[in-house]
């Protein structure tokens, strides 16, 4: 599939035939919150890397999500940050006084946020009704009007506002951000 020539469609798929149920919520949440957003589908992109094109045509930065978790396993973590960021876990872990930081297993990825790998996403936390999964966000991020993420599936790709994320749609999933610098 060529993505740089894939049509881009506003808000959600008029069919939905065909679609998983956690993508179909995304969208849900989405328009019950009148946030408004562009949306690509494309073959299933399982790595920041792989998301360039979508970046290209998107006109953005699709924001790398890494799900992690305290070496207790008992304090989890979602992190927010810029795709051509490299990721040390000393630094965030030394921001938040934890112990280093390590990815969580993906059993606890299915069962908080109801997303499998390679489909991470702050969308996931409309699936976390008890909160166990903290938001972590890369400062560099405010400096974006828009961010790009997937809706809970791999397979298609949204912009939205960064305002609305952080004004409508953290509110609206009971989550609050904590912001670290990469």
């Amino acid at each position: 599939m060529d993505i740089l020539h894939t049509p881009i469609y506003e808000g959600r798929p008029e069919d939905c035939a065909g679609r998983l149920e956690k993508e179909i919520r995304t969208y849900d949440l989405l328009d019950s919150l009148s946030i408004p957003y562009l949306r690509i589908d494309h073959e299933a992109l399982p790595t920041i890397e792989a998301c360039h094109d979508v970046d290209t045509r998107l006109d953005l930065h699709i924001c790398k999500n890494l799900f992690l978790c305290n070496t207790q396993k008992t304090t989890f973590y979602l992190l927010m940050m810029p795709g051509e960021k490299k990721f040390q876990t000393k630094v965030v872990s030394k921001q938040l006084g934890v112990a280093r930081l390590s990815f969580a297993p993906e059993e606890y990825m299915e069962e908080f946020l109801d997303i499998t790998p390679g489909s991470v996403s702050v969308m996931g936390l409309m699936n976390d009704r008890e909160n166990r999964v903290q938001l972590l966000m890369d400062r560099d991020l405010l400096q974006e009007e828009y961010l790009g993420c997937h809706p809970c599936i791999n397979t298609s790709s949204i912009k939205l506002t960064t305002k609305d994320l952080l004004e409508k749609f953290l509110p609206a999933v009971h989550h609050e951000v904590i912001y670290v610098d990469l």
